[in-house]
């Protein structure tokens, strides 16, 4: 199962982009953070350039005759409702949103190992999640919401029974808020592997979104993105995006993967 899981899925490498954005944010210096202006023209450059977006899931179906992109954001941060959507629905373009389910509508900051070095400070404001209501608008306005774990944990670090939970009560969170079912996942951390995605396909999920260093086969449970930062330059954009890198990056994965196996990592 898991090698029929892993196999090439559908889909056209140089016509297709699929990328993993956090938050949209002028003044928070983290990395998380893409400038609003710096976000508005990696957009705009996309759209010039024949991009047609989709949500990640008809990204990772495939079957586009015209290239596509998928505007993918992990966490929830209320600066995607905020800032994100609304440049994004003067474009034309759609968004998929994961969202750690533990801290929407809790009143407490997203807050987790890699970030938590932020709370209290000046910038604690931009550690808010969205709301319920707030993502049930962002899909009436043509996103898709996807399920990013209850508390955002390194996945593969977790023992069966506590891994199968983070996976099926955040899908079953998010669908009782919608009132649909939900089928997309996004892997915390990109921490994902064969282990992992056999519980995501146990858990009801049809497609999952890493974030690899390297990318190498294509699979609906484990479907590579591009990671968009802050200090992104729209020239180093282009070249993140470009199909050339993109097949550099695959042409490297084999090597990756057998140093990983010698290393143990």
């Amino acid at each position: 199962m898991i090698d029929a899981m892993r196999s090439s899925s559908p889909g056209r490498d140089a016509d297709t982009l699929i990328l993993c954005y956090h938050a949209v944010s002028a003044r928070w210096p983290a990395d998380l953070a893409v400038i609003d202006d710096r976000f508005r023209e990696q957009l705009q450059w996309l759209v010039a350039h024949g991009y047609r977006g989709v949500t990640f899931s008809e990204a990772v179906r495939g079957g586009a005759s015209v290239p596509t992109v998928a505007i993918t954001f992990d966490d929830g941060f209320r600066s995607v409702f905020e800032q994100a959507a609304p440049l994004m629905a003067s474009l034309g373009l759609p968004g998929t949103v994961f969202v750690v389910t533990d801290f929407v509508d809790s009143g407490r900051a997203l807050v987790w190992p890699g970030i938590d070095c932020w709370v209290g400070g000046p910038y604690d404001r931009e550690l808010r999640a969205m709301s319920w209501s707030e993502i049930g608008q962002l899909e009436q306005a043509g996103w898709e919401i996807g399920s990013h774990t209850v508390t955002h944990p390194r996945l593969t670090t977790l023992a069966d029974d506590a891994l199968a939970r983070e996976l099926s009560a955040s899908r079953a969170a998010c669908e009782r808020s919608l009132g649909h079912p939900v089928a997309a996942i996004a892997y915390p951390y990109g921490d994902v592997d064969a282990r992992v995605v056999s519980a995501a396909a146990d858990a009801g999920y049809a497609t999952g979104a890493g974030l690899p260093p390297v990318v190498g086969p294509r699979a609906a449970l484990d479907w590579p993105r591009v990671g968009i930062y802050r200090p992104d330059s729209l020239s180093r954009f282009r070249l993140k995006v470009s199909p050339l890198v993109a097949r550099s990056r695959r042409s490297l994965a084999p090597a990756e993967r057998a140093l990983r196996r010698v290393l143990g990592t």
